[in-house]
């Protein structure tokens, strides 16, 4: 048996996805398993997306362009930022790996709200940091209490924005007020991933931060709004001499070459992409319809999932798997009560609705 190197290792809860759908045909002996579990696009990627994998597909016997050259090229007129400016990684979580690498050693502190995405925290343990999590207020993040929790050792400071599973967000003003005073050597780590999906006229400007800040990474993906959960690839913006920092532990050929081709043909098909973030917007409403009138709570959402309150979470998430839907129970993040439901298809949420409906 080996040994392991550092205590905190054992302290690590490992991340544990949605249930794939065919485990859950399996286990139940389904034919027909939806899955509204694990925040993805529920619509195919674009025909252009699909052309481009199809095009590149006859090149896997060679290495990626380690520096994802065109998709970096792109990326940079786009954001009307520097090539030097973006980082590239496996998913966006990757970089926030990178991010506690290169930030933290044994002792550090890193304030996180609680709940929020659980890689902040598991990337920080690694590292053997203190983890500060400041609990979230009406599913709202507490930046007073976050701001009064840092001290000297405070190296990060983690902002979802919009934040999972709460699906809240944070307006300009208040990002701005929370860093007047901050020290200038804690890494702030905004985290976009649903950036997209938000329609909020008072939603935070981080690129135009980026040119008064230096401590400022900004990350988002193609995995949401864009569809390439299956393919992992997500950047991050900020300065240039803080991207090279972390580009020193970014393994080689990180974003596999069909996810880049993927990724800029994405960026070429911007009205593909628009109508879904609209169908999305009008499935959720269309959501938020039905469980009113159902008499049920929900805290209102700028991503693609809302969270459901319902009487025995863990019951209600069962009794839906065996109805071959499969929903988070929120119970492992400490919020009892809830589920956290994806925006699915029309046919998905309709069919979502009848079985919470029969259940409860």
């Amino acid at each position: 048996m080996i040994r392991v190197s550092k205590n905190s290792i054992l302290t690590i809860k490992p991340y544990i996805p949605g249930k794939p759908i065919e485990e859950v045909k399996r286990e139940f002996g389904l034919k027909d398993v939806i899955k509204l579990a694990s925040n993805e696009n529920p619509y195919e990627p674009s025909p252009k997306v699909l052309t481009a994998i199809a095009k590149h597909s006859r090149t896997l016997n060679r290495y990626p362009d380690g520096d994802c050259f065109y998709l970096r090229q792109a990326l940079a007129k786009r954001l009307q930022v520097s090539p030097e400016q973006l980082i590239f990684g496996n998913g966006s979580d990757e970089i926030i790996v990178f991010a506690a690498r290169v930030s933290l050693k044994k002792g550090d502190e890193v304030v996180i709200a609680k709940p929020s995405f659980l890689i902040y925290e598991i990337a920080s343990k690694l590292e053997e940091a203190k983890i500060k999590m400041i609990p979230l207020k009406d599913f709202r993040y507490d930046l007073a209490a976050m701001k009064r929790a840092v001290t000297r050792k405070t190296k990060i400071i983690f902002l979802g924005n919009p934040d999972n599973p709460a699906g809240t967000y944070l307006s300009d003003t208040q990002i701005k007020d929370f860093l007047k005073g901050l020290r200038q050597d804690i890494l702030i780590f905004i985290d976009e991933a649903y950036f997209e999906y938000v329609d909020a006229k008072d939603y935070g400007n981080s690129i135009e931060l980026l040119k008064t800040y230096d401590n400022i990474i900004v990350t988002r993906t193609f995995s949401k709004l864009y569809g390439l959960a299956g393919l992992r690839v997500g950047y991050g913006i900020g300065n240039a001499k803080l991207i090279d920092v972390l580009n020193r532990v970014r393994e080689p050929f990180n974003v596999n070459s069909l996810a880049q081709v993927a990724a800029l043909a994405c960026l070429n098909d911007e009205a593909y992409y628009h109508k879904i973030r609209l169908e999305a917007k009008a499935q959720k409403e269309y959501l938020y319809r039905e469980l009113r009138d159902f008499g049920l709570s929900f805290a209102q959402s700028s991503t693609n999932f809302i969270m459901i309150h319902v009487n025995n979470a863990p019951a209600a998430a069962k009794r839906l798997m065996r109805k071959g839907i499969i929903v988070r129970d929120m119970s492992p993040w400490g919020i009892k009560n809830y589920i956290r439901v994806t925006i699915g298809l029309p046919q998905e949420n309709r069919r979502f609705i009848s079985a919470l409906k029969d259940i409860l």
